[in-house]
């Protein structure tokens, strides 16, 4: 049997090949599993790895299936099941009803500091239940980057809210939400991996040898993980405050004030189920650089 359940089913050394790979990974479909059904998956490919022998009642697509129902639900370093918020597939329904409310009440403070301490709260839950099994976050580290994010967030949210009241076009106000999000992920995520930034993060030959742990590595993998957080929240809360606007101005509301909210709702789902996927195929998870980047000590390594 050539399945190697090890390895993605897809080629992600193309941007197709990853994106197709995590629209199944984050299929909001997964999050609706029983835990029977969760089980079964883990005991099939638990099977599969060890006898390579195909399951009865299996096919190769079926069993693609099954593995890709197991990782959305196992963590792959400890193999414990992770908590059902926390997982992959609950990112768009999560987001969706945040990013919501994030977007629908920013009009008054109270509103702004409740959403945004949610969206924080949610945020530190995802990397609390993904974190690493080789470098687990210790509670002090996981505290201190909740409240940075939190006092980030909260913070540029409040001192835009504060600038745009003076502003005679509404719609920025609207965008607020938006840099709130982007400044606390440029804090949140750098924090969360503060140990890779102080000590290196794994470097591999070409062949596969580990040669070392680099600081530049690290601070270039983090730097992509913040710009892909940020483009993945883009649409949902750029596109939907422009596309509400322009519904608002032409009267789709007026009888209904309230139908504001499952509209908001619709547009942001329908935002986030893509573009979680798609923003995480846009650089390789295990990315190529430069030797010559590379601390003085690893270039001896790599020859």
């Amino acid at each position: 049997m050539s399945i190697d359940l090890d390895k993605p089913r897809y080629d992600q050394s193309t941007y197709m090949g990853r994106a197709i790979h995590f629209l199944q990974l984050t299929n909001p479909m997964n999050a609706l599993a029983s835990d029977k059904e969760l089980d079964e998956a883990k005991r099939v490919v638990t099977e599969f790895r060890k006898t390579r022998r195909m399951p009865p009642g299996y096919d190769e697509e079926k069993l693609w299936k099954t593995k890709y129902l197991y990782d959305s639900a196992f963590h792959p370093d400890t193999g414990e099941k992770m908590l059902l918020i926390g997982r992959m597939a609950s990112q768009a329904p999560m987001n969706t009803i945040i990013t919501g409310g994030m977007i629908t009440f920013y009009k008054t403070t109270a509103a702004t500091v409740f959403w945004q301490w949610v969206n924080q709260t949610f945020n530190a839950v995802v990397n609390y239940t993904n974190r690493s099994g080789d470098t687990p976050m210790s509670s002090s580290q996981l505290f201190a980057s909740y409240c940075a994010a939190c006092g980030g967030a909260l913070g540029t949210a409040l001192y835009l809210n504060s600038k745009v009241k003076k502003m005679k076009n509404p719609m920025y106000a609207r965008f607020v939400p938006f840099a709130a999000v982007c400044g606390a992920n440029f804090i949140n995520i750098p924090m969360m991996r503060s140990s890779e930034i102080l000590n290196g993060t794994p470097v591999f030959t070409a062949d596969g040898q580990r040669v070392g742990e680099s600081k530049t590595a690290a601070m270039r993998g983090i730097s992509l993980v913040c710009i892909s957080r940020v483009i993945m929240a883009l649409p949902g809360m750029t596109l939907t405050p422009l596309i509400t606007a322009y519904a608002t101005r032409r009267g789709l509301f007026c009888h209904y004030p309230m139908a504001v909210i499952p509209f908001q709702l619709f547009l942001v789902g329908l935002c986030v189920t893509f573009a979680t996927p798609l923003c995480c195929a846009i650089f390789p998870q295990r990315a190529a650089i430069d030797v010559e980047s590379l601390e003085p000590e690893l270039k001896v390594n790599m020859f």
